[in-house]
């Protein structure tokens, strides 16, 4: 039942329908096998029956719908000849051994009220009934056994109609809210897009040009037009909209990468890496992009040009209860640092640090007062 909400009504439709006739061949075939000499016609129409049922519920669950053709061929020959053709050829006079070839007008009503044109539909339904009326009647059933027949007939016909109804419309509404659901999706994604690109450009371009404003260093320095150059060739990217950088390969290589970017900015940077483990590669981009802008923060802010980066793995959780390991990476500066009470977080440190780390599952916290500098731990996981 793979596809839309309406193919999925179709499919269900198909298999309620194919479990109704179904019913009715079973029965069928325990009144035809009951008279052990009965007539060859009796189960020659049986044969009929089930070879016209399996042409027409194969058909459909195989397309996906039924086919007109199959559906008339149904009607014509298991709906209405087949009842004369019992009782003129297979020696069938008694209301109960006529029963079963009538139940299976029942079943062809209800494929006939959902497959065919509103105008076809009522003229097979016309057929069925008229095929009753005539059938009952040859074998002498009471008025009681004909209206019910009849009712049933018309009644399976109706509540066939009413589920497709109900199932197109269940069908269509969800195709509704699954399409919503998708254009959500979509700008939902066109907008972190747009939020990785404003931090990226927020954590690079920006930080070079903040720091080649305030003239604290040589603008003709070769590592600083290294990092320019790399720089206009991410904004390059960005404006071709291929700006996606490939994954660090791992947490080492990306940590050495942000240590390389801050030092071509002319800060000092003692790091000391021990047991670093093996990390999805979106981690490791999320430790490497948070790191560079706890480390452009030292810069801009700390005033002392000296920052110090340990990085480390465990095996478990370091509180001792056990859980899985990870690795947490800290950034420290001797600056004046801050109240945190009082200063509100700016944007490098709530997006570019806090966010990342929370968005692959890890924890980025901050530990300052004033006069004591400023320490951040990256965590993953959390």
């Amino acid at each position: 039942m793979a596809g839309s909400g309406l193919q999925r009504a179709q499919s269900f439709l198909i298999l309620a329908t194919l479990l109704y006739r179904a019913s009715h061949l079973t029965v069928g075939v325990l009144a035809v096998s009951q008279h052990r000499q009965g007539h060859p016609v009796q189960y020659l129409g049986l044969a009929a029956a089930l070879g016209l049922s399996l042409l027409l519920f194969g058909a459909a669950l195989t397309r996906g719908w039924f086919d007109l053709r199959h559906v008339w061929a149904d009607v014509l020959v298991t709906g209405c000849l087949l009842p004369f053709a019992l009782y003129a050829w297979g020696g069938v006079r008694e209301t109960p051994a006529l029963g079963w070839a009538m139940l299976l007008g029942g079943s062809a009503s209800g494929v006939v009220s959902v497959a065919l044109p509103r105008l076809q539909a009522l003229a097979a339904l016309a057929l069925l009934v008229v095929t009753h009326l005539i059938g009952y009647h040859l074998v002498g059933a009471s008025r009681a056994v004909l209206g019910g027949h009849v009712n049933s007939l018309l009644s399976s016909a109706v509540m066939t109609w009413v589920f497709w109804w109900y199932l197109r419309r269940q069908g269509r509404m969800l195709d509704a809210a699954n399409a919503r659901a998708l254009a959500a999706e979509t700008q939902k994604a066109r907008y972190a897009e747009r939020l990785q690109h404003h931090r990226a450009l927020h954590d690079t371009v920006l930080a070079t040009l903040t720091t080649l404003a305030a003239g604290g260093i040589d603008a003709n320095a070769p590592a600083v037009r290294e990092r320019c150059a790399k720089e206009a060739a991410y904004l390059r990217r960005l404006i071709q909209q291929t700006a996606d950088e490939e994954p660090h390969p791992e947490m080492g290589a990306a940590l050495e990468e942000a240590v390389s970017s801050a030092e071509s900015l002319r800060l000092r940077v003692t790091a000391q890496y021990h047991e670093l483990p093996p990390v999805p590669p979106e981690v490791a981009a999320a430790f490497a992009d948070a790191t560079r802008e706890a480390l452009n923060n030292v810069r801009r802010h700390a005033g002392t040009g000296h920052a110090y980066l340990t990085a480390t793995g465990y095996a478990g959780d370091p509180d001792g209860d056990g859980g899985p390991g990870g690795a947490v990476v800290t950034v420290v500066d001797r600056g004046p640092g801050f109240d945190p009470d009082r200063a509100v977080p700016g944007l490098g440190l709530r997006r570019s640090v806090r966010e990342r780390m929370a968005e692959v599952g890890g924890l980025a916290t901050v530990d300052t007062a004033p006069g004591e500098g400023v320490r951040v731990e990256l965590r993953w996981p959390a």
